[in-house]
């Protein structure tokens, strides 16, 4: 069975939980849960944003819950640890000062988390710093980690028998190295229990939304994806990057201008005759051509734009699946129906119950 058809089954339940869990705290004083202490570990070369993305979320959180619920204790309060105290020089040759190391780190972790980065490598050679993961993470309440920081949980031996993912570049190696681990490649993040493993860079700032969202409600997460000037993703489930992304972009102007054309123009006639003639080709060399530079036949890359951009009205929006059909060029329910259980294997009204906020709030 397919990853995707493997993480739908799981998202049903899982989804019905995080929402239970929003109203649940929604419904709480602020005296429930006080303040909860992040931790993110990091070392020399890691990637900035991987730090610096996640934590701004917990910040944003914690001021937002203050300024606009009057908060007096703060939501959360975060801390920079390593190996060793002071600068760590990021991938980007920025610095960032960690507040302490990790020896001194004493007291109860909230949320435990695990940069990743070009360091990587390196930081998997530290015992020191792959023996406190080990030892700490069980003792979190949450352990997450971050792009390639999921190699760091995996050599502490926390991985083994779960679902998780990273950078798409580092999936197949992850999966190598690790074979005990079950690799996702396609979700912005994975939650298998306690333990969360987020895809390449920004997917960490997707994952801290989550979890804001699952300590605080939609609301407030939805508060601090405003403030941050970013979209509220729903938690896991959803590609690492678009079809635009993954498919290659031709080399002929006439092909790489048409690919454009077509993502603006769904509900036209996208059929091999009609885009043939748009670029002044023959439909059978049309269909070789924009096979060998796309990577994809004309029929796939047209669908695929097709299935992404009704799945993103799904998320989002709150039209009704006739005229999501309609407008994204698949023309009837039925078909766009047929499209999404072959692609995704879950109807279009199973797919909305599980990632639109709106009608599942």
């Amino acid at each position: 069975m397919s990853i995707a058809a493997n993480h739908a089954r799981r998202d049903t339940a899982r989804m019905k939980k995080m929402r239970h869990d929003s109203r649940s705290v929604r419904a709480r004083s602020q005296k429930s849960f006080g303040s909860r202490r992040v931790v993110m570990v990091a070392f020399d070369d890691a990637q900035i944003i991987d730090i610096t993305g996640p934590l701004e979320v917990f910040s944003r959180a914690t001021r937002w819950l203050s300024d606009e619920r009057r908060w007096r204790t703060p939501a959360y309060t975060i801390e920079l640890v390593a190996a060793a105290a002071g600068p760590i020089t990021t991938s980007s040759g920025l610095r960032l000062i960690a507040d302490r190391q990790i020896s001194e780190v004493r007291g109860p972790i909230d949320t435990l988390l695990v940069a990743g980065g070009r360091g990587t490598t390196a930081a998997l050679q530290n015992r020191v710093l792959i023996d406190w993961i080990r030892r700490t993470g069980p003792r979190v309440r949450r352990l997450c980690s971050v792009c390639t920081g999921a190699f760091l949980l995996a050599e502490a031996g926390l991985l083994d028998g779960r679902a998780a993912t990273t950078h798409w570049r580092q999936c197949e190696a992850l999966a190598k190295r690790y074979p005990a681990i079950t690799v996702e490649t396609d979700p912005i993040f994975v939650r298998d229990a306690n333990v969360f493993t987020s895809a390449g860079v920004t997917a960490g700032i997707d994952l801290a939304l989550a979890l804001v969202e699952e300590d605080h409600g939609g609301d407030t997460a939805l508060a601090v994806a405003r403030e941050l000037v970013m979209f509220l993703r729903r938690p896991g489930g959803q590609s690492q990057f678009s079809v635009q992304l993954s498919a290659q972009t031709a080399d002929r102007e006439p092909l790489r201008d048409l690919q454009n054309w077509i993502a603006n123009n769904l509900d036209q006639d996208l059929s091999v005759e009609s885009l043939a003639r748009r670029t002044a080709m023959s439909p059978r060399n049309f269909a070789r051509v924009f096979s060998r530079e796309v990577g994809l036949t004309p029929g796939q890359f047209v669908e695929n734009l097709r299935l992404e951009t009704a799945r993103r009205r799904l998320e989002e929006s709150v039209d009704g699946v006739d005229l999501i059909a309609s407008e994204t060029g698949f023309g009837t329910r039925e078909s766009m129906r047929r499209a999404f259980l072959r692609n995704l294997h879950v109807p279009p009204s199973a797919y909305r119950s599980r990632f639109n906020q709106k009608l599942s709030a």
